[in-house]
């Protein structure tokens, strides 16, 4: 095997500074993302970090949800059945890719649908505390927890 192969070798473990040198995420992230189950690590007999190849993946999709403001808890979600103490096949992959397509659907019909009650309100300027969806007066709903309470109401039913 020559030397430039064994330098790609699928069970080639890396450092802790090469993963961040190769994905651009800080070693303290990487050190984050590890305590909170997204990547893992062996130790070798020194206690330092090591990392499988396979984990670059792993923490480039965890950038790519960390730009499109993924919350990280939804990251665990979707690799929840991607296997971290082997090369994860292809079929692991499409499933979490699937797990992933159907969460981006729904939060992008939760944007459309936001999109269409903005609109709606801000156009029509009825300023009617009865029929708009958007108001909230005296905080009636506040019991009902935080937030816009019947633009949540509107997506359990």
């Amino acid at each position: 095997m020559s030397e430039a192969s064994a330098a790609h070798a699928p069970d080639e473990l890396l450092t802790v500074g090469e993963m961040s040198r190769r994905t651009g995420v800080a070693v303290s992230a990487l050190h984050f993302y590890e305590q909170l189950g997204l990547i893992a690590s062996t130790r070798t007999p020194g206690n330092q970090r090591r990392y499988a190849r396979h984990m670059l993946r792993r923490v480039s999709l965890i950038t790519v949800a960390k730009r499109l403001s993924i919350p990280l808890s939804e990251v665990q979600d979707v690799f929840a059945d991607v296997p971290m103490t082997e090369t994860p096949s292809h079929e692991d992959w499409q499933r979490a890719s699937r797990r992933w397509k159907h969460e981006l659907e729904r939060r992008r019909e939760g944007i459309e649908r936001l999109e269409r009650e903005l609109t709606g309100c801000i156009g029509c300027g009825c300023l009617s505390m009865k029929a708009c969806r958007l108001l909230n007066p005296d905080d009636a709903l506040g019991a009902s927890g935080a937030g816009p309470r019947r633009l949540d109401d509107e997506e359990t039913a």
